[in-house]
């Protein structure tokens, strides 16, 4: 089974994501590594992340393990990490020496052990319109800017990044506007994807929404 959850930076798209990898015993496939990966190794090299040539190139190279590594330094996941991988993922050549990785996990989904799984869950922003397009329930979460920006910037707090609630948002206002804008596979929904907005609820009722949608198509 496949599964895809789309949407845009900090709606939940990872919380439900490893929920029901979890529950459903799927591998997880968090698509969004793979672009951070990408923009943090040309972050840390102090390359230009708007050279798609480079970009390209640094793309081609990454192997899993490399990208394992790379999701263990401190701003893999701190939004300079996030604004790199909104940046490179606009590169329609980047996209490309990527995507092949991220379909042909669905042929032969692992756990992270290397033990096969019946199936995944997707998770990024391009998964459902994209990466499988013919996947078994497509999900697109979201939620208003001002909450998800609430949200991260809680994420900081509690991790101890130094930043403030406006340039979180800001930054989120931007990202948003580059994904939905990239000509290369822009953030929107599937036709056929079921949209779900969190902003006023939280992860247990979102999952009281989704489960059953799971269940239905098992």
């Amino acid at each position: 089974m496949i599964i895809t959850i789309d949407g845009p930076a900090a709606a939940g798209k990872g919380t439900v994501s490893a929920y029901l990898a979890e529950k459903y015993k799927l591998a997880y496939f968090d698509t969004g590594m793979v672009y951070r990966a990408v923009g943090l190794q040309m972050v840390l090299t102090e390359s230009d992340v708007n050279d798609e040539a480079k970009a390209e190139q640094v793309a081609k190279e990454l192997s899993f393990p490399k990208m394992m590594e790379l999701s263990k330094h401190k701003d893999f996941r701190s939004d300079i990490g996030g604004q790199a991988a909104s940046v490179v993922s606009a590169h329609p050549k980047v996209r490309a020496a990527l995507l092949k990785m991220q379909q042909n996990f669905a042929l032969n989904p692992t756990f992270a052990d290397g033990t096969s799984a019946k199936g995944v869950v997707y998770d990024g922003r391009d998964t459902g319109t994209v990466v499988c397009p013919d996947a078994e329930l497509k999900l697109f979460i979201t939620a208003s800017t001002e909450i998800r920006a609430q949200r991260r910037y809680k994420e900081f707090v509690e991790k101890g990044i130094q930043t403030s609630y406006e340039k979180v948002l800001e930054d989120m206002v931007t990202r948003d506007k580059r994904d939905s804008s990239r000509s290369a596979a822009p953030l929107k929904p599937a036709e056929d994807a079921i949209i779900i907005d969190t902003s006023s609820l939280n992860i247990n009722e979102v999952l009281q929404k989704i489960i059953p949608l799971v269940e239905a198509k098992l």
